[in-house]
């Protein structure tokens, strides 16, 4: 130990929402009927916090804490335990917790599981097991319903971080924290009592290793050991064999491990669960072997693959082994490896087996080497451990420094960055030459921009552009482009500009050794052309933008490197290329996916998310943005998942979830408004308005969009706020609002005369019917219609057709107002955009046109039926909150007109008040809804039954 840091107890319990939800059901249900759960975690997880979390919150009766007792021959019976429990449970409900069950010896557990399945709904007793996960849960609880603890999600490990520490923890420190301990409550907490103050603010160096045997043993609670000698060689050296691991859950080749332990005992002999020792017979697999010894609890074998059920556990079997045991383990495993195509394991494995902790610097050459080979088959994961590593083993600062970049770089590849950040500080080394400091700023930047305040980011990367610039000018020329993204991230239009000032015309150079000369001039000549083109673009010099990112979109038609065919992507979006945009997307995503580049699968579906959203193509969006989401949160990417969301908000504004749009515009703009991210935040508000307007609520849209297109410092993102004209235009002109919109109607031609939008020639011809007299809108709303006709998208051309169909009910001009209504519906119902297919079925109706919604009819009370269509339409907005001069704005009728209407509704439903109104309404949709789940529920049965209807 170095020291020690006084731990205060965590203020409140870190994230588990899902489980306290679970528990919470159960407490609530207890008044009326009994329950029973088991929560299950490997250790150090927080099976106890949980525990006691459901006593302190249990307050309808007494709470039991039971335990083995100190007898342990003396055991209740399942009867005797169901009798006593119940005896307390007679006046008030009982909650029951057992922490630990599997602590307990097997006829005492044997007792306890079958009460547990004994107990009655009748008995108002609540009983909560916890068990650990690092061996197998005994058969004796199978049937009981479990609650899954998994390791905490990186955010919610910071705020205990913090919470433990008061937050005076160095940055450096902090991340080197969170990334040992691996979302485990316990093992954070270790980490940080071991720490001396002075070491815990970085004034002093940090031990190393940093979760040692003694930390690793207390969060595991205590030392793993296996019932003979042969078994604990087997755990030994399947968590060994998990350090040079190329997967994420660091298991081991069965085959692999028996044979390093045939090498490690030469007596013959049976491996624990194993089978037969393959030098022994003709069969060298894994089939079953009466003689054999079980396998240990702490290990699965699944297929061909041995791995430790606890992460944690498999850490402490390898820390707490004896030094010279643990490298007899390393030496074995790598001479099985020897000879196989696994040079790079064997590699690291023969390291490991050195003794003590000097520099080794032939070892360290050998590994860095083979790691930079891109011939040997490896992972990025892999080759970041191999790097890693060959520092460990060199002396000279400079190359240490470099090898710890390379490993933050290959950690960044595998979509790792909490491994990434603790390498790139361990690599900040002043004697380091600038290339070396300048590429680990690289990385450092491109970290925070997926995953942190992107004003760092565009700082750090502006830092590596000049660090690279003698040195390596196309990496430099990289890191400038990369800081421009930040910047066009961050909505900061002036720092995007600076940083993509005119740089000298692109030169032929000589490609430095080893790299691959023509895709290197490849990407430096994308890197330049989009630089190029991105920078005339924002100056507004969209004549001379159009050439260069052609250039770059056409050069990646013969590339195969994933950045530049996301270099590719981006060009065409800006552009308005959507069909080169998707192509570039799926291209770039397939290379990564092949690369095993994890990091750059999110961004690869965020663009071609962006393409189907441009395109109108909402359900593909969706179905890109959600892996998009999944793969982001999976790779530590914050950032890159508030973009997903936002589309995400986006799709679902124009079908019927309000609660979702919701869900995700406020996810997104947590993360927005931490990390400066301009953009996400523009466009999930965006979402949030289109979701007003497409619920008929004008006002908020109008409110919400005009901070976001309106002229003025608080102009929203510069590449968002062009998009979003045609939703303010539509808001204001219902909201009475005709100066505002056409305030914003110059800007928007110039762009939609840029033609990077393909939807924006025919949006623009709409907007300027939404605000032409009479006698000029007929034509223009045609002439919109047509050139929607020529750009495709099934959602903008229905929106037209909505508004030219209401403008053509107004002026009494029904049949050919209820053409348009019809084929605007039709658009909506094809492309999924619930909300407005509502509408368009409103209007339909106020024709005297009577199409049948998805579950109307069964789920409308009589009374409502008694309403005329335009009754309906004022009685809905008004249950929405809307007053008469609202309503009548939306509906284009007098104020004086919706009053009379008004009245007759009132009477008609025998109400007295809004609130009354609101009410009713309300209960009406709500029966429309459950109306419209049972017919879905039926419709599902007959599809699996092939019943008819």
């Amino acid at each position: 130990m170095t020291g020690q840091t006084t731990v205060g107890t965590a203020v409140r319990v870190h994230g588990r929402s899902a489980q306290r939800r679970a528990l919470r059901a159960m407490l609530d249900a207890l008044p009326a009927h009994g329950g029973r759960l088991l929560l299950a975690g490997e250790p150090g997880l927080g099976r106890t916090t949980l525990l006691q979390w459901a006593a302190r919150s249990f307050r309808a009766g007494p709470v039991l804490h039971l335990g083995p007792g100190p007898d342990a021959n003396a055991h209740l019976t399942a009867g005797q335990l169901l009798d006593t429990l119940r005896a307390a449970a007679v006046a008030a409900p009982v909650l029951v917790c057992v922490d630990d069950a599997h602590r307990w010896d097997a006829p005492a557990r044997t007792e306890l599981a079958r009460a547990a399945r004994l107990l009655s709904t009748a008995d108002r007793v609540g009983l909560l097991l916890s068990v650990a996960s690092d061996r197998a849960v005994g058969p004796e609880f199978a049937r009981l319903p479990v609650v899954h603890l998994d390791p905490l999600a990186p955010a919610r490990a910071a705020a205990l971080l913090d919470d433990l520490t008061d937050g005076v923890a160095a940055p450096a420190v902090r991340e080197q924290l969170l990334a040992e301990a691996e979302g485990n409550p316990a093992l954070l907490v270790a980490l940080v009592r071991r720490l001396s103050p002075a070491e815990l603010r970085g004034h002093r160096p940090l031990p190393s290793p940093l979760a040692d045997a003694g930390v690793l043993a207390e969060a595991a609670g205590g030392v793993p050991t296996g019932p003979s000698a042969h078994a604990r060689d087997l755990l030994l050296t399947v968590a060994a064999a998990g350090e040079a691991s190329d997967g994420s859950d660091a298991d081991a080749d069965a085959g692999l491990v028996r044979d390093a332990l045939r090498r490690l005992r030469p007596a013959p002999g049976h491996g624990p669960g194993l089978g037969p020792d393959p030098g022994l017979g003709p069969d060298p697999g894994l089939g079953p072997d009466p003689g054999a010894e079980p396998l240990p609890g702490q290990l699965v074998l699944a297929g061909d693959r041995l791995r430790f059920r606890s992460p944690l556990v498999r850490r402490t079997v390898h820390a707490t082994a004896a030094a010279d045991r643990r490298r007899a383990v390393h030496r074995a495993l790598a001479d099985a490896l020897d000879g196989g195509g696994h040079r790079l394991t064997a590699l690291l494995h023969r390291s490991w087996s050195l003794d003590g902790p000097a520099p080794a610097p032939a070892s360290a050459d050998r590994l860095a080497a083979t790691a930079a080979d891109g011939a040997v088959p490896a992972s990025h994961r892999l080759r970041a451990t191999a790097y890693a590593r060959a520092a460990e083993l060199t002396a000279d600062g400079a190359r240490r420094a470099e090898r710890y970049t390379a490993a933050a770089e290959q950690a960044l590849l595998a979509g790792r960055p909490e491994r990434a950040r603790p390498l790139l500080a361990a690599a900040r080394d002043r004697a380091a030459p600038d290339a070396v400091r300048g590429r680990a700023e690289l990385l450092r930047g491109m970290t925070e921009l997926r995953d942190g305040p992107v004003g760092d980011a565009h700082q750090s990367l502006l830092l590596a552009a000049s660090l690279l610039a003698a040195d390596d000018p196309a990496e430099a020329a990289a890191a400038a482009l990369a800081a421009a993204d930040a910047a066009w991230a961050a909505g900061d239009l002036p720092a995007c500009l600076a940083t993509l000032a005119p740089e000298p015309p692109l030169r032929a150079e000589h490609p430095s050794p080893g790299s691959d000369g023509p895709a290197a001039a490849r990407t430096a000549a994308v890197v330049h052309d989009h630089r190029v083109g991105m920078r005339a673009l924002l100056e507004g010099r969209l004549d001379r933008a159009g050439a260069p990112l052609g250039q770059v979109v056409r050069r990646s038609r013969t590339g195969d490197r994933p950045e530049t065919l996301l270099r590719s992507a981006a060009a065409a979006l800006l552009l308005g290329d959507v069909d080169a945009a998707r192509s570039g997307g799926a291209r770039a995503l397939a290379a990564a996916r092949q690369l095993g580049s994890d990091a750059l699968v999110p961004q690869a579906l965020e663009y071609l998310a962006y393409a189907e959203l441009r395109a109108g193509r909402h359900p593909q969006a969706r179905t890109h943005a959600e892996e998009g989401l999944r793969t982001a949160l999976r790779a530590g990417q914050r950032n890159t998942a508030a973009h997903h969301r936002a589309v995400l908000a986006l799709a679902a504004s124009i079908e019927e979830e309000p609660d979702a749009v919701a869900r995700h515009v406020a996810a997104a703009l947590d993360t927005a408004r931490r990390h400066g991210l301009a953009q996400a935040a523009a466009l999930a508000q965006w979402a949030a308005a289109r979701a007003d307007l497409g619920r008929g609520r004008p006002f908020d849209a109008a409110d919400r969009l005009g901070l976001l297109v309106l002229p003025g410092p608080g102009r929203g993102h510069f590449a968002v706020w062009r998009l979003a004209v045609p939703c303010f235009v539509e808001a204001a002109v219902l909201a009475g609002r005709d100066e505002d919109a056409r305030r914003v109607l110059t800007d928007f031609a110039d762009w939609a005369a840029f033609g990077a939008d393909p939807q924006a020639a025919a949006q623009l011809a709409r907007c300027h019917a939404l605000l032409a007299p009479a006698e000029h809108a007929d034509a223009l709303y045609r002439h919109a219609l047509d050139r929607h006709d020529e750009a495709g998208g099934d959602f903008e051309r229905a929106r037209t057709a909505l508004l030219y169909g209401k403008w053509l009910r107004r002026r009494r001009r029904p049949r050919e107002a209820r053409g348009r209504l019809g084929t605007a519906l039709a658009g909506f119902e094809r492309c999924g955009a619930g909300v407005w297919a509502a509408q368009a079925r409103d209007e339909l109706r106020a024709l005297g046109a009577a199409p049948r919604s998805p579950g109307a009819g069964a789920g409308t009370p009589a009374r409502l039926g008694r309403l005329t269509p335009q009754q309906l339409r004022i009685a809905r907005q008004v249950a929405e909150g809307a007053t008469n001069r609202e309503v009548a704005l939306t509906l284009g009728v007098s104020t004086r007109t919706v009053d009379y209407h008004l009245r007759k509704v009132f009477a008609a439903l025998g109400v007295r008040s809004r609130l009354e109104l609101a009410r009713m309404v309300g209960q009406a949709e709500r029966a429309q809804e459950a109306q419209a789940a049972q017919d879905a529920r039926r419709a599902g049965h007959q599809e699996k039954t092939g019943a008819q209807p």
